[in-house]
């Protein structure tokens, strides 16, 4: 069946509803006064070319929270759904046995300070007698030369010079190993109050618990997940786009974003796509960073359309069109009679409808549209 004898057909059935059947009352004649009405001509213009890709709305930034010691999970303070601040205390793990150690560490510190004096006392000592067999030698040196004392005897003063510098040095040697003690023992204060730092375990950023892995009593190890955790504000939209199609999207371009539960459509733009297919439904996954809005979570449905080139189409402003259950209708001049054409519509793009038949190039059309308008009534067109 031809679009015309379609649109005659469509437009016979539409207003014989309208009358109410074969039993509708006669209508009235036509008032002889001409109805005023605006006129704007039809042309073609061009019209973005696009393909529409669904996908999901993803947070930027989610982390795995997990444990950096082994402990049983005291209490859990956020649950999923919640949002957290950063630092905010998650999970409270029992850090009962972490104050043992410490306690213990911090005595080997003291009981290592507390040697000092004594070493000290040694070092001073060691050196005392150092000096003096330093002293001794060489007056034994000096009455050798006048062979006032026997080879012997300077050789045993020399003798007790070399024992009581290896003192000195035993004496060091000891201070030394008392202060890695002491440091050992300082170090080991630390590491435990670093694991009593992990008792408490945090959000690393603002956002929102999506995921609770944890319950109290739990026993908690390294590396185990207790939350997922996704940033706040930030969110990205990850569409679908097929093989064939992409090599038509580029990174950097606004790419318009529809989510079902918005209903104002988001601008966003084309971050990354990702460079393996997936072999399930042979398509690339473009993720497009979206601006801020109070209503985007992860998981939310939605379509991006992708521009990719233009063509000429006969467009019409939205309120130009009316419509009767699913026929929709343009109001065309035709030689001074207002006529009611079915028209088949396309795709929306900013306040505009794309008539993929119906309208010709050309045309008048009526709007606005006189409420009281019907269709064969008598009009004067006015630019």
């Amino acid at each position: 069946m031809s679009w015309n004898k379609f649109v005659t057909t469509g437009l016979v059935a539409a207003l014989v509803s309208c009358g109410g059947g074969k039993h509708a009352e006669k209508a009235p004649a036509r008032a002889e006064t001409p109805v005023a009405v605006t006129g704007v001509a039809i042309r073609a213009s061009d019209w973005p070319e696009s393909f529409e890709a669904t996908g999901t709305v993803r947070a930027r930034t989610t982390t795995t929270v997990a444990a950096r010691m082994m402990g049983s999970v005291l209490q859990v303070s956020a649950d999923t759904g919640d949002r957290v601040s950063a630092g905010q205390t998650l999970v409270t793990i029992d850090g009962r046995d972490l104050d043992a150690a410490r306690r213990q560490a911090e005595a080997a510190v003291s009981e290592a300070r507390s040697g000092i004096p004594e070493a000290e006392s040694a070092i001073a000592s060691a050196k005392a007698q150092l000096e003096l067999t330093e002293v001794t030698a060489k007056r034994m040196s000096d009455l050798l030369s006048k062979r006032s004392v026997s080879q012997q005897e300077f050789d045993e003063a020399s003798a007790r010079v070399r024992v009581a510098k290896s003192a000195v040095e035993m004496a060091q040697a000891r201070r030394r190993q008392l202060d890695s003690k002491i440091q050992q023992a300082e170090e080991a204060v630390q590491r435990v109050k670093v694991s009593e730092g992990y008792t408490a375990v945090t959000a690393p950023f603002a956002g929102r618990v999506i995921a609770r892995k944890v319950e109290p009593g739990t026993m908690a190890t390294p590396g185990t997940p207790l939350f997922e955790i996704e940033r706040d504000g930030a969110y990205r939209f990850e569409a679908k786009v097929e093989e064939s199609r992409i090599a038509m999207v580029k990174r950097g371009v606004a790419v318009p974003v529809r989510i079902d539960a918005i209903e104002t459509p988001l601008t966003g733009r084309v971050a990354e796509i990702v460079p393996a297919s997936d072999e399930a439904s042979h398509s690339f996954t473009a993720k497009i960073d979206l601006p801020g809005h109070a209503t985007l979570r992860t998981g939310l449905f939605g379509r991006a359309e992708f521009t990719t080139g233009s063509r000429q189409a006969i467009t019409v402003p939205n309120d130009a069109i009316s419509w009767q259950g699913q026929l929709a209708f343009v109001a065309v001049a035709d030689k001074g009679i207002a006529r009611l054409r079915i028209v088949k519509t396309g795709a929306t793009r900013d306040g505009r409808v794309e008539i993929l038949a119906g309208l010709t190039d050309g045309e008048i059309m009526i709007h606005p549209r006189p409420p009281a308008l019907a269709d064969s009534a008598r009009i004067e067109v006015k630019p």
